[in-house]
C-alpha cells in the first residue's frame, strides 16, 4: 500500500504545478519543505502548504516531540521563518535549565517543608467526645432515669420495667 500511495503522489505532483522547496533537516533528520501558493489546471488558486517528511517512514513510529517545537510552530504556521539550527540548540539548552532549576527548587521547597510544619504546628489536642451530633441530646446532659419538671426545659425520663407484676412505684 506504501509504494502505491507514494506513486499516486508523485503522479498527482507532476500533474499539478506545486514545486517543493527544500526549508531545512532538524537533528532527528526530518525534511521540512515549503510548498508556495499556485494556480492548479482548473485555475483555482492552492495556498501556501508546509510539510514534514519524517524520518522514520511508518506512522506507527511516530511520537509526541520527534518534532522539535520550533518546526512545529512554523508548520502550524504560528511563526513564519522556519527556525535555525542554533536557534533550536539554545532553546534546547534554556529548557535543560529550567528542568534542572525546577528540580533543585523541589527539593528544597521540601527540605523547607518538613522544617517549618515541625516547628509551627502545635500538638494535638486531646478531645473528649460525648455522644454523636445525631443523638437527641447531643450537647446536653443525658437523661435521667427519674423524668424532670422544670417549666419550659421539661425532658421525659426513660422508663424502665421493674422486676415482677407489681407496677406501682
Amino acid at each position: 500500500m506504501g509504494w502505491s500511495q507514494d506513486l499516486f503522489r508523485a503522479l498527482s505532483r507532476s500533474l499539478s504545478r506545486e514545486v517543493k522547496e527544500h526549508v531545512g533537516t532538524d537533528q532527528f533528520g526530518n525534511k521540512y519543505y515549503y510548498i508556495p501558493p499556485y494556480k492548479n489546471w482548473r485555475g483555482q488558486t492552492i495556498r501556501e502548504k508546509r510539510i514534514v517528511e519524517a524520518a522514520n517512514k511508518k506512522e506507527v513510529d511516530y511520537e509526541i516531540g520527534d518534532i522539535p517545537t520550533e518546526w512545529e510552530a512554523w508548520i502550524r504556521r504560528t511563526r513564519k521563518t522556519p527556525p535555525t539550527m542554533e536557534e533550536i540548540v539554545k532553546n534546547e539548552n534554556y529548557r535543560e535549565e529550567v528542568k534542572i532549576k525546577s528540580q533543585d527548587f523541589c527539593e528544597k521547597e521540601k527540605l523547607l517543608s518538613k522544617e517549618t510544619s515541625e516547628e509551627l504546628l502545635p500538638p494535638p489536642v486531646q478531645t473528649q467526645i460525648k455522644g454523636h451530633a445525631s443523638a437527641p441530646y447531643f450537647g446536653k446532659e443525658e437523661p435521667s432515669v427519674a423524668p424532670s419538671s422544670t417549666g419550659k426545659t421539661f425532658q421525659p425520663g426513660s422508663w424502665m420495667p421493674q422486676d415482677g407484676k407489681s407496677h406501682s412505684q
